[in-house]
């Protein structure tokens, strides 16, 4: 018997968010962080967390594995792709690589670890006087078995230039894909995304209270998924959606969206990569035993090594938003 509804599963988001392949997980952060220090850390106590691994919330916000700073200080990783969201407030990476960057407030960070990359991820709290409010999502995007052992790539995608699809109360950023006319920046070269037919699609939508919007159709046999993590009252083909849900949908089938409330989905989407995944903490291989040659290569080269001076380094306060590349190249935004 054919399934005839095009929902094929509604389920309670979590911490990370469950994904499908070609996806490996995705995170979202949402922290409501106080006045910043002079050391670009908040300026209050931080008395009764967990310091080094506090992901209790506690007062609306998180260090994370940060210290003085929150954030990530410097971790490595081998074999997929991060796409870093900076929705609100501010980023600052480092790497093995000896790159650098801040970003933010829209800018998307989309790099390829390949054969090994060390970085770190700190959020600055550069206004001393009011609130520093960080969100943003980090979505896993595996990479084949064919280029696992690429060299390590980020490129930069400042807010300014990723295209935007408005139409009456809705808001589609186009991270990723295409939609109608509007075509998402080039990926870094060796990602899925960067294949014509894996069709690799990530939407930031937005719909006001009361809109509707057609979801488009796709290809047949693609990993298609909605977040709705924020809005109470969303309809998905006439389905009543909990709030805080994930709702994987049939990818050829265009779907009516309907937002009884101010609503936010994330949207991904691509053909899957059909190979196995062996993966541990950092590291995500096809095999258990080119995890294990995973941590004996960063045991040994550690990367590239760590150049930065603390394992969280931070930018000066007066930095702007900018990216230096490992080969010297400068871009702002």
């Amino acid at each position: 018997m054919t399934n005839k509804d095009p929902i094929l599963e509604v389920a309670p988001l979590g911490f990370p968010w469950k994904t499908i392949d070609p996806f490996l997980f995705c995170v979202h952060h949402d922290d409501a962080y106080p006045a910043g220090n002079e050391k670009l850390g908040p300026a209050t106590s931080l008395a009764g967390r967990e310091i080094g691994s506090d992901f209790g919330r506690k007062d609306g916000w998180s260090m994370y594995h940060g210290d003085v700073v929150p954030g990530f200080p410097q971790h490595p990783h081998r074999g997929f792709e991060t796409v870093t969201i900076a929705r609100r407030g501010t980023i600052d990476h480092s790497d093995s690589l000896g790159a650098t960057a801040r970003f933010g407030k829209g800018d998307v960070q989309w790099m390829t670890a390949g054969k090994g990359i060390v970085h770190s991820e700190m959020f600055p709290l550069i206004d001393q006087k009011e609130g520093n409010p960080v969100e943003l999502f980090q979505i896993w995007l595996n990479l084949p078995h064919a280029d696992k052992l690429v060299d390590p790539h980020f490129s930069m995608f400042w807010h300014e230039k990723v295209p935007v699809v408005t139409t009456a109360n809705v808001e589609v950023t186009v991270i990723a894909g295409t939609l109608g006319k509007a075509v998402a920046l080039k990926p870094p070269p060796h990602s899925w995304a960067s294949k014509a037919e894996a069709q690799v699609a990530i939407w930031s939508i937005k719909l006001a209270a009361g809109a509707t919007w057609q979801l488009p159709a796709g290809a047949a046999g693609l990993s298609r998924a909605l977040y709705f993590f924020r809005g109470e009252g969303l309809t998905v083909a006439g389905r009543s959606i909990p709030k805080s849900s994930s709702v994987t949908v049939k990818s050829d089938e265009a779907l009516a969206l309907v937002a009884k409330t101010d609503t936010e989905i994330l949207m991904l989407q691509g053909k899957p990569i059909g190979e196995r995944v062996a993966n541990y903490g950092p590291f995500v291989m096809t095999t258990r035993e080119e995890l294990q040659q995973a941590f004996a290569d960063y045991e040994r080269t550690r990367f590239g090594g760590w150049p930065w001076p603390s394992h969280g380094p931070v930018h000066p306060r007066e930095t702007g938003r900018y990216a230096k590349h490992a080969d010297g190249k400068i871009e702002k935004a």
